[in-house]
């Protein structure tokens, strides 16, 4: 019976994603008479917003997980994760897609919040057999609001059909944030999003074929994660968008402020090596209202970190993959070097990390 079941859910997930890989091709299609007509002179398509979370509360209550919980979204993570699930039509021509993330502190008073904190953030893709990607990757503000608009066209192939959203804020209080999110589409004349996006594609014989990888905490103990990648057939060109950020349980020394460096190997081949860094995390001090001033005059908003700064989005890196590279299986290897490990008090170094492979047919 329980290989029936797990067989009937394998089926109907398979179907699901055939369903969504042929809505994607068609959308391309579509895409191509849309850009010719459109862009030719003929009336240009109007814009689509799509809103997926509206002031969501995000909060953190082991007891009381689902106390803000709405008929839309549910909660998980005892509150510290929104879920919703939503149909996408995407529109029928290229587009530049725009994610508008907005995180906002609930007051406690005129004078205060109930999360005045820095607090690790973001919105995930969560896609049917493989890891979640990373939509928005961002670190709240001191107590602030939040907001970012990040350009995330190269998803494409995935923001179409039914589509499931996490939004996230690593908090413990409650109640904490409310969080906004919305896709915009519009119209571009020409279409360079890629033709695959790191997706799992049925293949027969079954196999699943992803590039993908989300992980909030590589430590000492753990710091690399492998990935076993299906390079697909016909496409010329990959690049791995790559997100990183270092920290520390106990807000102080390395990893936040002592940057360390990451390695991206492919077939136990080194293709990239950097040490993620942010030193202009003083222009956002006006942001951070709740930040702390030291005895040396020094703000903690404005310290130097590994790869963020508090109320700014951490930015992806784009790491062109070999070009050499046959079709078929390879292993990539995603490492960091020297993470603090544990103290005698617990606390430690880690690194949240993710990335997805893109490929293009030229």
């Amino acid at each position: 019976m329980g290989d029936e079941m797990a067989t009937n859910r394998g089926t109907t997930r398979t179907e699901s994603w055939r369903a969504r890989r042929a809505a994607a091709v068609v959308w391309t299609c579509l895409c191509c008479v849309a850009a010719a007509s459109a862009w030719a002179g003929g009336p240009h398509p109007e814009p689509v917003t799509i809103h997926v979370f509206h002031a969501d509360m995000i909060h953190f209550d082991p007891k009381d997980s689902e106390h803000y919980t709405t008929p839309l979204v549910r909660s998980s993570d005892n509150g510290r994760e929104i879920v919703r699930t939503l149909a996408i039509e995407a529109p029928h021509y290229p587009a530049r897609i725009t994610a508008h993330v907005e995180l906002h502190p609930v007051a406690k008073d005129a004078q205060s919040v109930h999360d005045k904190w820095d607090r690790a953030a973001g919105v995930r893709l969560v896609v049917p057999g493989m890891a979640d990607i990373e939509v928005a990757k961002l670190v709240t503000a001191y107590g602030g609001v939040t907001e970012h608009e990040i350009d995330v066209s190269h998803l494409a192939p995935l923001l179409v059909g039914e589509c499931t959203f996490t939004g996230f804020v690593d908090t413990w209080v409650s109640p904490a944030w409310r969080m906004d999110f919305s896709l915009l589409f519009e119209p571009v004349p020409v279409d360079t999003l890629p033709d695959w996006a790191g997706e799992p594609m049925w293949r027969d014989p079954p196999q699943w074929v992803f590039g993908v990888l989300f992980d909030p905490g590589l430590t000492a103990e753990d710091p690399e994660r492998v990935i076993r990648v299906e390079l697909p057939d016909g496409l010329s060109r990959f690049v791995l968008h790559y997100l990183v950020s270092g920290h520390c349980t106990d807000g102080r020394g390395a990893d936040e402020f002592v940057s360390k460096e990451n390695v991206i190997a492919i077939d136990e081949v080194e293709i990239y090596r950097f040490n993620p860094w942010r030193d202009d995390c003083h222009a956002f001090r006006a942001k951070n209202p709740h930040c702390r001033r030291w005895s040396d005059g020094s703000w903690s908003s404005d310290y130097s970190r590994s790869g963020w700064c508090p109320s700014d989005a951490v930015h992806p890196i784009a790491i062109d993959v070999p070009e050499d590279l046959d079709p078929g299986p390879h292993v990539f290897r995603i490492a960091v070097d020297d993470i603090r490990p544990k103290d005698a008090d617990g606390h430690h170094g880690y690194w949240r990390v993710s990335c997805h492979l893109l490929g293009w047919r030229e």
